[in-house]
């Protein structure tokens, strides 16, 4: 008898998600070009987009909030945060809701970084969602 052992991917399946791992890693080596020429380390630039992206649209962001997203340590995050600081792309503002609290937004510079290098990713982000969709059929 020939055919598939029950449970194993057809060729099709694992095509598919071949292609979109190929997708995905030519999205990323693209950020990495693009954050790099912006003077942003790939972290940085996904720092910049969490924060601009917050899920409650304030552009604005904690570092408990960044920590979950970023499926990081918050002290990982701190310190990332403290780098990008000093860099003059963020800055923090203590919550007006709780004291023990920062706010993290973007400085105007890291608005001109950030939005330089999102505009330049245009083309990558419209592949990946091409591979997704290939992937979904």
């Amino acid at each position: 008898m020939g055919g598939r052992p029950t449970g194993e991917p057809s060729l099709e399946d694992v095509q598919r998600a071949a292609d979109f791992r190929v997708a995905l890693r030519a999205f990323q080596r693209g950020t990495e070009r693009v954050a790099r020429s912006a003077g942003l380390t790939p972290q940085w630039y996904l720092l910049l987009l969490l924060v601009k992206g917050s899920q409650g649209g304030a552009e604005q962001a904690t570092v408990g909030e960044l920590s979950k997203r970023m499926h990081l340590a918050q002290s990982t995050v701190t310190e990332l945060v403290n780098r990008v600081e000093r860099a003059g792309l963020v800055r923090r503002t203590t919550s007006a809701v709780d004291g023990r609290v920062a706010n993290i937004a973007l400085t105007d510079e890291g608005e001109k970084r950030f939005a330089v290098s999102f505009r330049a990713l245009a083309e990558e982000r419209r592949a990946l969602r091409q591979a997704v969709a290939r992937l979904r059929r």
